[in-house]
């Protein structure tokens, strides 16, 4: 079992920054895949970015070169780095987990997911 736990979140004007963090209990932090996924008011939840256990990391189109995700196995800690950010990045942020990395982009082939921090960019 994997519990996580989101934080960083707010509100912040367009083209400012934040950081996310997702912290992780359990000892095999460092053997999953990592994911973020944003689900806004009305939408369907959607894939921003992630990272494998090498450290091998897709973006969204929406997001790349504005967002970094990157983790600290030591710390069992996953970060996503928003800079430039649009008031279309607004949603609620959520971190995931999963032990099959087959289809990272996929919101079905995570296991654990955390409750979520809100975003919000003001115009």
């Amino acid at each position: 079992q994997v519990q996580l736990v989101e934080s960083g979140g707010g509100l912040v004007q367009a083209g400012g920054s934040l950081r996310l963090s997702c912290t992780a209990s359990g000892r095999t932090f460092s053997r999953y895949l990592m994911g973020w996924f944003r689900q806004a008011p009305g939408k369907e939840r959607e894939f921003v970015a992630t990272i494998s256990w090498s450290r091998i990391t897709y973006y969204a189109d929406s997001v790349k070169g504005r967002f970094t995700i990157s983790r600290d196995n030591a710390k069992n800690t996953v970060y996503l780095q928003m800079n430039s950010l649009k008031p279309e990045d607004t949603a609620v942020y959520y971190c995931a987990a999963a032990s099959d990395g087959r289809y990272p982009r996929a919101t079905t082939q995570y296991d654990y997911w955390g409750q979520g921090t809100q975003v919000t960019v003001s115009s």
